[in-house]
């Protein structure tokens, strides 16, 4: 009887003991996953793009010697399109090309004394330049320079009756140089606000009403802002740990 009640006291025990024996074991087992590694995204300005701008235009009022009184610095509302192209290196730097129009509203010109007055109804402004530019991921800092157009038409008036004049200089084709910053604000958009001056050289009026008035200069100070969607633009990558 004694042999009997000490095996079963003996089981008794191990069965006992077991549970907690388990719970030991699977506590050493147990390995916490690490949390996955933060994932930066990384911007890429390489591709095509396509958009359109809006602001204003200014030009110089210091024509004609100051013979006159201009109204070349009055401000005129402007409105058009751009596409281009960049390529992002280095990893940080940008290069691109760019074709531009704005459409202008309003004129410049000059009035004299006698009623005689000289205007040019500029149609619009275009541009094909370079640009080179510093970016930090979405952002985008440049500067840019190139070939310049303006879309004249000119004419001379006498007490408002149209006049024939002649005129010397070339000052539809010029030159171009501005700067302005790119925000990537959403996958294949992006929006920029420049500032680019325009210099079409000097002319003078040597025939007509007007000749002998002295030479001016065709320039024009613009302020714009605009919106880009681009083409081609790699989707954002991860960086890995």
């Amino acid at each position: 009887m004694k042999k009997i009640l000490f095996a079963t006291v003996a089981l008794l025990v191990v069965g006992a003991a077991a549970p907690a024996l388990g719970a030991d074991l699977g506590n050493r087992n147990y390995y916490k996953t690490p949390a996955p590694a933060y994932a930066a995204p990384i911007y890429n300005w390489t591709g095509f793009y396509i958009g359109g701008h809006l602001g204003g235009a200014f030009s110089s009022d210091n024509n004609f010697n100051g013979l006159s009184t201009g109204n070349n610095g009055n401000g005129r509302f402007l409105g058009g399109v751009q596409v281009g192209g960049d390529w992002q290196f280095n990893p940080n730097f940008v290069v691109g090309v760019e074709g531009q129009y704005s459409w202008l509203s309003g004129s410049v010109g000059a009035v004299f004394p006698g009623g005689v007055a000289y205007t040019n109804d500029q149609r619009g402004l275009g541009s094909i330049t370079g640009r080179v530019g510093y970016t930090w991921g979405p952002g985008l800092v440049y500067v840019k320079g190139g070939y310049a157009y303006s879309d004249n038409n000119e004419k001379v008036t006498v007490n408002g009756a149209p006049r024939a004049f002649v005129i010397t200089g070339d000052h539809r084709n010029g030159y171009t140089v501005g700067a302005g910053v790119e925000y990537m604000f959403a996958p294949n958009w992006s929006a920029k606000a420049e500032y680019q001056y325009y210099n079409f050289g000097d002319a003078s009026l040597t025939g007509g009403p007007l000749a002998g008035t002295g030479s001016f200069t065709t320039d024009d100070h613009t302020v714009k802002a605009g919106l880009n969607y681009r083409f081609n633009w790699a989707s954002p990558t991860v960086a890995r740990y």
